[in-house]
């Protein structure tokens, strides 16, 4: 070739076959998963939940009653270095989002998919209502599916090139992800299984398996100990949810139906296919591993009674091996080729139907109408939790209010009472609205008997003077010499419990200390 030919091809443009090649549909995707939780997650207020994890932020430790360390050091990392604000607080929930949709591509590409399956399976992880719900508000739920697919990933990456050193990073991920969530244990659990149940259990015999298992165990370990030394609080709490019936339980079809809906109603073209995939495909088959941890994740969460949600780290994974099967069958059958315009066509407009049922894009006043327009209406996780809007949203209105309520209250006491005055909380959520909001009204931090909460005690207060909430009359009349009532808390938009009257408590009937361990609550 001479010189002026190898310069003509080099001038050719390589870029539209760079901007159209599988990684880069996959990074598309991956930025516009990052771009739609950025443009959302300011639009309502600070989540019950989130507003515990900036006070287990401040109170930084291996481990707390009903969740594992990671996101208090999260919310204390993201509060340090980028501030408190909604938007802040749910970036790193926002990359999140964007790395699910990475991982789900990558998967699809590792299976032997091209552009239309990395494309299919990145749009059905970017648009499955109960991803875009989790992931515009800081939870261990946003978080969770990184882990499960990393190490899916990972086990993709061994079997098709039958290198068990790359196991390292299973269990370096596994015990992270323990760390973020316990069910990592049943993701865990479930591979294993699977392995033992198809011909990759020669993974069994590695000594690269092992390393990676006691590799995972030893980042897990500090919050097994301090699990230890607190005497199981995690156990007992889950031993109380199920006691008190507080979650609503599903029977196996209503469970799968569940599963259908969150994951939206068309995209189960893709999943279902996708368990298929590892389990009879000729391509797939040597990936079954997967299959099996699918099903036998399933079949604990059945059994456990767990909610519907608990399953839905697993599900990206699905959507790529689906979109492979797709892929092969529209290449390999003249007559399916309306695969591949159509599917991603119908996955695209149910997502933007359901998509004002799980992101804050209108009005909240116009969610019920939009739910009852559409016929679907998100389904219940708890027994008492009970409101005009899904929990996600009601959650996240009434805290600043109910804060400035309180304020009133107290502001109001006579300088003598108010000095030695406490702030009960009846939940880790009214809680941490107090220490997060408290501060521009001048008042103390609370105090609660609710998860952990119940660990950081009464503080200093000696019970001369206690600002109630959510507190039953009848009950705080037993313990107290006088009660009176307050305000009304209450908002529109949230949750019915958080509709109360504000009492004040004088004169506690024994020191606070010792009244302590009768309100612990763990639920």
């Amino acid at each position: 070739m001479r010189a002026s030919e190898r310069a003509a091809v080099a001038a050719t443009p390589q870029s539209p076959n760079a901007l159209s090649s599988s990684l880069t549909i996959t990074l598309y995707f991956s930025f516009a998963a990052l771009m739609v939780h950025v443009l959302t997650n300011g639009r309502y207020g600070y989540f019950r939940d989130e507003l515990y994890y900036l006070a287990c932020g401040e109170h930084l430790d291996w481990g707390y009653v009903d969740h594992a360390p990671l996101i208090a050091l999260i919310a204390k990392l993201t509060r340090t270095l980028l501030g408190d604000s909604l938007h802040a607080l749910r970036f790193p929930v926002a990359l999140a989002a964007a790395g699910r949709v990475l991982l789900t591509g990558l998967i699809a590409r590792e299976l032997g998919g091209k552009r239309f399956a990395v494309a299919l399976a990145c749009l059905c992880a970017l648009v499955a209502p109960i991803y875009l719900a989790l992931g515009d508000f800081l939870s261990m739920n946003a978080f969770e599916p990184l882990f499960w697919m990393v190490c899916a990933y990972v086990l993709v990456l061994v079997i098709k090139r039958q290198n068990p050193r790359q196991l390292l990073w299973f269990g370096v991920f596994a015990g992270i992800g323990l760390e973020n969530k316990h069910s990592m244990l049943f993701f865990g659990f479930a591979v294993v299984a699977g392995l033992l149940l198809t011909s990759e259990r020669k993974l069994m015999a590695s000594p690269w398996m092992w390393i990676a298992g006691a590799i995972a165990l030893a980042i897990f370990l500090p919050n097994v100990i301090w699990q230890i030394r607190h005497h199981w609080p995690t156990i007992e709490d889950l031993r109380n949810v199920q006691r008190t019936h507080k979650n609503i339980v599903l029977g196996p079809v209503a469970f799968v139906g569940q599963q259908i809906l969150m994951l939206l109603p068309t995209s189960v073209l893709v999943w279902v296919p996708g368990v298929w995939y590892f389990f009879f495909d000729r391509g797939g088959k040597r990936y079954r591993v997967l299959g099996w941890a699918y099903v036998i994740t399933l079949a604990l969460m059945i059994a456990l009674k767990g909610k519907i949600y608990y399953l839905a780290p697993i599900y990206p994974m699905l959507f790529a091996a689906g979109s492979v099967f797709w892929e092969g069958q529209a290449e390999n059958h003249a007559r399916l080729r309306w695969v591949k315009p159509v599917l991603p066509a119908l996955v695209l407009l149910t997502g933007a139907i359901l998509a004002p049922i799980a992101l804050p894009i209108l009005a909240p006043q116009n969610i019920p109408g939009y739910e009852a327009a559409i016929g679907i209406q998100p389904p219940r996780q708890e027994v008492k939790h009970e409101g005009i809007l899904p929990q996600y949203f009601g959650d996240q209105f009434g805290w600043p209010e109910m804060v400035e309520k309180v304020a009133e209250v107290y502001n109001a006491l006579p300088p003598e009472e108010r000095a030695p005055a406490a702030i009960l909380a009846g939940n880790y959520g009214e809680a941490g609205a107090i220490d997060f909001f408290g501060g521009r009204y001048g008042l103390p931090k609370s105090i609660c008997a609710h998860q952990t909460y119940y660990y950081w005690g009464p503080r200093d207060y000696t019970g001369a003077v206690v600002i109630l909430l959510q507190a039953d009359r009848a009950r705080a009349e037993r313990f107290c010499t006088s009660v009176q009532a307050g305000p009304v808390v209450g908002h529109p938009y949230a949750m019915a419990e958080e509709n109360y009257t504000i009492l004040i408590c004088r004169g506690l009937k024994e020191p606070l200390q010792e009244l302590w361990p009768q309100l612990k609550v763990w639920n």
